[in-house]
């Protein structure tokens, strides 16, 4: 996918020069953080700014090193080979952002390992073939290191292979910013749900998995623009999302309420 419009994405720090100083030197990059702070954005966004193709894979339990390399596929009485984003990345040179990572089967990091040091080739073993990358191609991957603490890891030897940047909520004037900028909503509305956020992210005694992301206050404003009203949406909107567990539920609920 070629991206012909900016999108909108705030710099917190360091991180787009460090994107364009890895692009360069042909290193792949590691985005590490909670989900919504906006990882996904500044890969689209770095894109967009160097005028490169994106390609971008949401693995899952089920995503194997085939989905990614490509298959046989039988065509009539035919068995004909079809590339898979990552083939076809490394071909046109493009980007290959894999959401994620840590999310797919083990195999896929076997897979990319060859891809992510100076040889910079694919291995195809069902073709019995071996692609060096375009230049241009670079690989980009995610990880919520704090989701499910042991069970989805990267190993230090895979993460060793790629230069890491660490995303984190972003300040609350560069969050109000976001909100504003992404739904259109009143300063005074924007800077109540990043309050609220705050304070949620703060209560580590509730357990949470996840807390509130940004993309859920972007949600929550673009809700609170509608006939719903501000509770009701902050309700569905930030709170419904986080838990199932009744008691969080009610307590997120009060406590919402008074600040909204």
């Amino acid at each position: 996918m070629k991206i012909n419009e900016e999108p909108f994405y705030k710099e917190i720090g360091k991180e787009v020069a460090i994107f364009d100083a890895s692009y360069e030197q042909k290193l792949p990059v590691l985005l590490k953080g909670p989900t919504g702070t906006g990882k996904s954005r500044f890969v689209e966004y770095m894109a967009w700014k160097l005028g490169k193709e994106l390609i971008t894979v949401a693995c899952h339990e089920e995503t194997s090193s085939t989905d990614l390399i490509g298959r046989f596929i039988l065509k009539g009485t035919e068995a004909v080979w079809q590339d898979g984003p990552l083939t076809q990345a490394v071909k046109k040179g493009a980007i290959i952002y894999l959401d994620e990572v840590a999310e797919a089967r083990p195999d896929i990091v076997v897979a990319i390992h060859s891809l992510t040091d100076y040889r910079r080739t694919l291995f195809l073993d069902k073709l019995g073939e071996e692609i060096k990358a375009e230049n241009g191609f670079m690989l980009v991957a995610s990880f919520n290191p704090g989701y499910q603490k042991g069970f989805k890891e990267l190993k230090p030897s895979t993460r060793q292979r790629f230069v890491a940047m660490s995303f984190e909520y972003p300040r609350q004037e560069i969050e109000i910013e976001i909100i504003k900028q992404e739904t259109g909503i009143d300063q005074n509305t924007a800077k109540a749900l990043v309050k609220i956020a705050e304070k949620i992210r703060n209560l580590g005694e509730l357990g949470l998995t996840e807390t509130v992301s940004t993309r859920l206050l972007v949600d929550a404003a673009k809700m609170i623009k509608t006939e719903v009203g501000k509770r009701l949406a902050v309700e569905v909107a930030i709170v419904q999302p986080l838990t199932d567990d009744e008691e969080i539920l009610n307590t997120l609920k009060n406590l919402t309420q008074l600040m909204i």
